[in-house]
């Protein structure tokens, strides 16, 4: 299956550079390119492309409102944000509206197919405890209890579980590990997880442990 990537960057040189990469991989094509937010929703709601690479700062809407307007409940299409710094104050706002990780200007080839592979695929382009780190650096001087823990009420004992590990920033692998189940088990469990908290991946999973309060930075 061949990934379908938009381009949203107002800087036409970097849009064509990374047009370039993207469409020399035999299982990404691009679908299209803009260059300020408004265009970008226009374009994908036109394209319907699987992933967008979305820059922060652009003209008439920024790559945040962009991003809010795109990953609603109903949409498939996925948002990496382009930043230069990777601690910027415009990345948790951008996790915030729905994307799913930041990917620095600078990366390479490699790393840029990489992650748009990644995303498509459902995850969260962040390793976990890297997304925890970033989040803690964000939300520490906010308050906790933001959002009810009563969401929690659809879990099961075992899901609530797994949920404190998702949040303390365990993979697959280590969550099985740790409660004596196969990998796959606990694969299965995080995909419900995730569909009943209505959560788009692990970013959002995480977010959502520090906006109930569940997990207090530093801990």
């Amino acid at each position: 299956m061949t990934i379908r990537v938009l381009i949203v960057d107002d800087q036409s040189v970097y849009r064509t550079g990374v047009s370039a990469i993207l469409a020399a991989q035999p299982d990404i094509s691009v679908a299209g390119e803009a260059a300020d937010g408004e265009q970008a929703v226009s374009q994908s709601r036109a394209l319907r492309p699987d992933v967008i690479l979305m820059d922060i700062r652009m003209p008439k809407m920024n790559g945040i409102d962009a991003t809010r307007k795109l990953t609603g409940p109903d949409s498939t299409t996925r948002v990496v944000i382009l930043t230069t710094f990777d601690f910027d104050d415009y990345v948790y706002e951008a996790l915030e509206a729905g994307a799913s990780g930041f990917l620095l200007k600078d990366a390479d080839a490699d790393e840029l197919a990489t992650a748009v592979r990644v995303v498509a695929q459902g995850d969260s382009l962040l390793a976990p405890r890297v997304t925890r780190r970033l989040i803690e650096e964000f939300v520490s001087n906010k308050p906790t209890g933001l959002r009810s823990t009563t969401v929690f009420n659809a879990l099961t004992d075992r899901e609530r579980e797994v949920f404190q590990l998702i949040a303390s920033g365990r993979s697959n692998a280590e969550i099985g590990q740790e409660l004596f189940i196969a990998e796959q088990t606990a694969k299965s469990h995080v995909s419900r997880i995730m569909t009943k908290l209505s959560l788009r991946d692990r970013v959002h999973a995480v977010m959502l442990a520090y906006e109930t309060g569940l997990v207090k930075p530093g801990r």
